[in-house]
């Protein structure tokens, strides 16, 4: 059995264009989308890296919660998770990456993604028919083969789930600790935040 330092990484250097406004920025319960996931990944895993774009604005994070950016804006998560891997001290053997826009995340999610990484370097959820590269563990050493692809404009998660040893987490599995998928879900558009809202007051009324 491995014996894994997990680390975290949070991508919130993107766009938000569907969205109209920062989705880091978007509040949800008593705090704002990024502060509820590094407050989530903050429990299971440490130290953690939160990637923003160059001049983004980031609201209030623990002190201990390192945050970088991405060397190039506008290039995707590889890029992201390249400013993470490099931020991560050494001793990190794997980290979990996570968008900030993902508010039903939680810790038997995470958890299972890490212990079913095994002797692999990505541990990748597959449902509704595709990847999903903002809810997988990546080993920390395939930081050069994701520098790689950078420096080749080869820019698609896929590409390195294609060179490295991938196993792909199906949906039959994610469902034994996630049952309705509720930590792939995120927010893309208005709506979708306004859905998410409504189910977070659902389930936090008592009854």
């Amino acid at each position: 059995m491995n014996t894994f330092l997990a680390g975290g990484i949070v991508l919130c250097g993107g766009k938000s264009s569907r969205m109209g406004r920062p989705k880091a920025w978007l509040p949800f319960g008593p705090e704002v989308l990024l502060q509820r996931i590094v407050r989530i990944l903050d429990s299971v895993v440490g130290p953690l890296v939160v990637v923003a774009a160059p001049d983004q604005e980031l609201p209030d994070l623990p002190e201990h919660v390192l945050v970088t950016r991405d060397e190039l804006p506008g290039r995707g998560p590889l890029e992201g998770l390249s400013a993470g891997l490099h931020a991560l001290p050494e001793s990190t053997t794997v980290a979990y990456l996570s968008a900030c826009d993902v508010p039903f995340l939680n810790n038997p999610f995470i958890n299972k993604l890490i212990s079913d990484l095994e002797d692999a370097d990505i541990a990748v959820p597959f449902a509704d028919g595709h990847y999903h590269p903002l809810a997988a563990v990546y080993r920390t050493s395939i930081i050069t083969q994701v520098d790689c692809l950078l420096s080749q404009d080869r820019l698609r998660p896929f590409f390195l789930f294609d060179k490295v040893n991938t196993v792909r987490i199906s949906e039959a599995q994610l469902r034994k600790v996630d049952p309705e998928l509720d930590c792939l879900q995120n927010l893309n558009q208005l709506s979708d935040y306004h859905l998410a809202l409504e189910k977070f007051r659902s389930l936090a009324e008592p009854g």
